[in-house]
Order: C-alpha cells, then sequence, then structure tokens
C-alpha cells in the first residue's frame, strides 16, 4: 500500500465529510464533558479544508497535510483546532519532500502527529483524550491489523476512562462512560484512513 498525494487527499477528503456529517453527535458528546461545540467547529474546519481544494488543489504530498493544518489552525477554536493542526502540520514535516508513503513510512508519519498532539496538549495515554485512540492506531497500523472494530472496540475503552485533563477532568468520576469528543472525532481520523485505501495489505 503506498500513500500518494491522490489518496492522502481522499483520506482527508472522507474524514471532513465525517466529520460534518456527525457534527450534531460530536458536539453533543462535548456538551455532556466539555463545553458543547467540538462537533461545530471541527465541522467548520473541515468545510474549509474541502472548499480550499477546489480553489487550491495540493500540488505535493505534503501540501495536503499543510493545507489541513492551516484550516484548523485558522478555523477550528477551542482545543481541538490547536491539536488537530499541529498534528497535520507534525506529518508534513514529517513527510518532507517525499511524494509517496511505504506503509511503514506512513506509520511514521502518523508518529509524528500522535508526538505533536502529545506536545502541544502536555498529555499522555491513559488521560481520556484522543491521545488514547492514536496510540492504539498506530500499533495496529504498524502490525498491518488496523479495523473498524478495533477503532470501535477502542473507543470503548476510552469512554470507560476517567478523564485526568482538559475539561472534562473537572467532572472526575462523571467523566467515566462518556464519549471524550476528541476520541470520537479520531475514531472517524483512521476509520477514514481505511476507507482511502487497502491498509493492511503490501
Amino acid at each position: 500500500m503506498i500513500i500518494t498525494k491522490e489518496l492522502a487527499q481522499k483520506w482527508f477528503t472522507v474524514f471532513a465529510e465525517k466529520v460534518i456529517q456527525d457534527k450534531e453527535q460530536l458536539s453533543e458528546y462535548d456538551r455532556i464533558i466539555g463545553d458543547g461545540d467540538h462537533g461545530m467547529n471541527m465541522a467548520r474546519g473541515a468545510q474549509q479544508l474541502l472548499s480550499s481544494w477546489q480553489e487550491t488543489p495540493p500540488v505535493h504530498l505534503a501540501d495536503v497535510f499543510k493545507q489541513a493544518a492551516m484550516k484548523w489552525i485558522s478555523g477550528v477554536g477551542g482545543a481541538s483546532g490547536p491539536l488537530y493542526g499541529t498534528a497535520f502540520f507534525e506529518m508534513a514535516k514529517a513527510i518532507g519532500t517525499k511524494e509517496e508513503l511505504q506503509h511503514e513510512e506512513l506509520v511514521n508519519v502518523i508518529k509524528a502527529g500522535f508526538d505533536g498532539i502529545r506536545k502541544r496538549g502536555k498529555s499522555e495515554v491513559g488521560q481520556k483524550t484522543m491521545l488514547d485512540v492514536w496510540a492504539p492506531a498506530i500499533e495496529s497500523l504498524e502490525e498491518k491489523q488496523l479495523t473498524t472494530e478495533i477503532l470501535e472496540t477502542t473507543l470503548t475503552k476510552v469512554t470507560a476512562l476517567k478523564a485526568t485533563k482538559g475539561r472534562a477532568s473537572f467532572l472526575g468520576e462523571r467523566s467515566i462512560n462518556e464519549v471524550d469528543p476528541g476520541a470520537a472525532s479520531s475514531k472517524l481520523f483512521f476509520e477514514a484512513l481505511l476507507e482511502a485505501g487497502d491498509l493492511n495489505g503490501d
């Protein structure tokens, strides 16, 4: 499986469409344990990205990630804008001038995004954040075992955690069994990657 500019653009297009479609549900998750705007904010960035590609299509593989980073940083409010924006920017930096990625290179690019989120959010795995979806997704992808079922199971496990980071941490025990909106949108991100191509193939 080789990631080209076209496939990367398909990945982000599917992600954007999923976010727009699920914006109400994402905001409902956020209303319970956050400030209620995750879905609407994410959908705004997604729509801006899709619109920008109509005017300025990406030329190089890294451009897909750079343009996504710019739209999330400039157009998405709350914590999710800077976190996703940083992830996409770090992924673009990891790609550099490459115009295609082999499977192992893709894993390393996603790891760079993970590290960007971790540093920007000053968070770690286990705190009930988007990292708790990214980490097992990366691990499964390394083993060429990533599936929608694994992503579903991962989100269920994250939902069972008590939040110890971000606005949700103020709820304490009440955050247990509530869906973290960032984890939910991260699940959509990796589902979109699966839909874009056969990542577990050669």
